[in-house]
């Protein structure tokens, strides 16, 4: 099972956005753990030294969290850490209690306004606290405070629900044929390691979902005493901003929401349609582009067609990679060719030229990249897999069948074989995971469509293979006051890469009935790489 997560850095042609590249069990990993930066308690913070308490909930000032990689912004940032119960819903505060890490990054000018952006991670899984560089590059603190909160179960809170295991696994499997009913075995295997383990912590599996997370986020507005704030969510991070919109409306000024999950869609069967609709963007773009045609006709059936030659007969290869010892064996099979188009999306310059290689019997442009995907260190040690779980297995699998998954793939694909079809792009072994997972599913009111008249902007990518473009145009029928965007020629979260989307975001945020969207006219598509 991979993670619907955001890039952190602009890959080069040769190698994926590593939080990105394709997976075949667990959420998206391989690599070695980088050593944590220390903790900084940065300048004095306007909240002053005396705790604050909501409810059940309670705000502690103090150091700034660990992270995986240093965060020079941490050094000016405000931080603490909220205290709220692991599950509320039938204890009334008395049980087991959780800590999530809250970092405060000032306003780059003087005089702002009062009311800040609240981030909302990727993932799920993925650490609030390490999208900070993401944020800053985008220039969101512009004007605002910007506030990020490690979700719970995240690298950065207390029980921190990362499995190594899983990622451990994730990077041996690319040397396995991916659909392989063994494959699916040994997947299943690291998942009720990774549950024993957080058993082990002593966390229970089922509280760590959006209802709990969106209760988290609305104590911590309180705690903090602000009386309004902007929502701002990245991939998953969508998902949960509607779930939060839906569930605690109050003191949310407008809101952001970049690459669109509907919790309401959530599962295989939209993932299979996120990537027809990536693919066929970047089809097209190759298409009307002379030189990319001329070279690389009829690209789209010649995917196509090596997705099913390889499902049946698939290559293998070695490759190196950086900090391995030896080369590593790459398998690539037909749903492996799938999950690898699913990120290439980040690097489109070179996909019709890595396509034509592979059809000419050359996989290794394509081999690198898986992996350079699964081995990064950025792949390995870092995602909360009892998140990932407890979301997917709460909130996604009781509502969507095994069978719904495929008749959402056959639509979507219908040259390709059930065998790959059963295991949608992202999200392999999604329901046999959730057996050994083995938690109660949250209320069906989870699948509830938002509706709201918030002020909000909805932003998708021409090139999103992860979270269909017209995800945006679904929410937006039931948000009435949203402005719904398409960024073309960009993949999954266009903030991360395109300008445009950036000035768009910081703009809304200013005047959110009215941002300036002038910025589209102006976008090309990318100059395909000729081989």
């Amino acid at each position: 099972m991979t993670s619907l997560r955001p890039p952190h850095h602009r890959s080069t042609a040769r190698r994926l956005p590593a939080a990105l590249a394709g997976a075949t069990a667990g959420v998206l990993a391989a690599g070695l753990v980088a050593a944590p930066a220390h903790a900084e308690s940065g300048p004095a913070s306007p909240l002053g030294t005396v705790a604050r308490t909501a409810g059940h909930a309670r705000f502690v000032p103090g150091p700034c969290p660990r992270t995986a990689d240093p965060i020079p912004a941490l050094k000016d940032a405000h931080c603490g850490t909220l205290t709220v119960p692991e599950k509320r819903e039938g204890h009334e505060g008395r049980g087991r209690r959780i800590t999530l890490a809250v970092a405060i990054i000032p306003a780059a000018t003087k005089r702002h306004p009062g009311d800040p952006i609240v981030w909302l991670a990727g993932g799920p899984g993925d650490d609030a606290v390490s999208e900070i560089p993401m944020a800053l590059k985008g220039g969101l603190n512009r004007d605002r405070d910007l506030i990020f909160m490690s979700q719970r179960g995240t690298y950065s809170a207390d029980p921190e629900l990362t499995c190594v295991n899983i990622d451990q696994f994730n990077a041996r499997a690319l040397g396995l044929v991916s659909n392989a009913p063994s494959t699916g075995r040994l997947h299943v295997r690291a998942t009720r390691e990774c549950r024993d383990r957080v058993v082990a912590r002593g966390a229970d599996p089922s509280a760590y979902d959006d209802t709990e997370s969106s209760a988290d986020l609305a104590d911590l507005r309180k705690a903090l005493g602000i009386r309004q704030w902007n929502v701002f969510g990245i991939s998953y991070g969508t998902d949960l901003a509607l779930q939060y919109m839906r569930l605690h409306p109050e003191g949310i000024r407008s809101v952001g929401i970049d690459g669109i999950l509907p919790p309401s869609l959530a599962g295989g069967a939209v993932t299979w349609k996120a990537a027809r609709e990536g693919f066929d963007g970047m089809f097209k773009a190759c298409a009307d582009q002379p030189a990319c045609n001329t070279r690389y006709p009829h690209l789209k059936a010649t995917f196509e067609r090596l997705v099913v030659d390889l499902e049946a007969r698939p290559v293998s290869t070695t490759v190196s990679v950086p900090g391995q010892p030896a080369p590593v064996k790459v398998v690539i099979d037909g749903g492996n060719l799938v999950n690898w188009l699913t990120s290439a999306s980040h690097v489109a310059e070179g996909v019709p030229r890595s396509i034509d290689e592979l059809a000419h019997g050359n996989p290794q442009r394509i081999a690198e990249q898986l992996a350079g995907g699964k081995y990064s260190p950025e792949a390995m040690g870092r995602t909360s897999h009892g998140l990932v779980y407890g979301v997917f297995c709460r909130e996604w699998t009781p509502y969507e069948s095994q069978e719904d998954i495929i008749r959402g793939g056959r639509r979507a694909f219908p040259s390709f074989p059930r065998s790959l079809l059963a295991n949608a792009p992202q999200l392999a072994w999604l329901h046999d995971d959730c057996r050994a997972w083995d938690v109660p599913p949250a209320d069906p009111s989870v699948r509830d469509r938002t509706v709201s008249d918030i002020p909000t902007l909805v932003l998708s990518g021409g090139f999103d293979s992860q979270t269909a473009p017209s995800n945006g145009a679904y929410v937006g029928r039931t948000l009435s006051r949203s402005t719904v965007v398409t960024v073309p020629y960009v993949a999954h979260v266009v903030f991360a890469d395109s300008t445009c989307a950036q000035t768009m975001t910081v703009s809304f945020f200013d005047r959110p009935t009215a941002p300036d969207t002038s910025c589209l006219a102006g976008l090309k598509p990318p100059t395909f790489e000729i081989g």
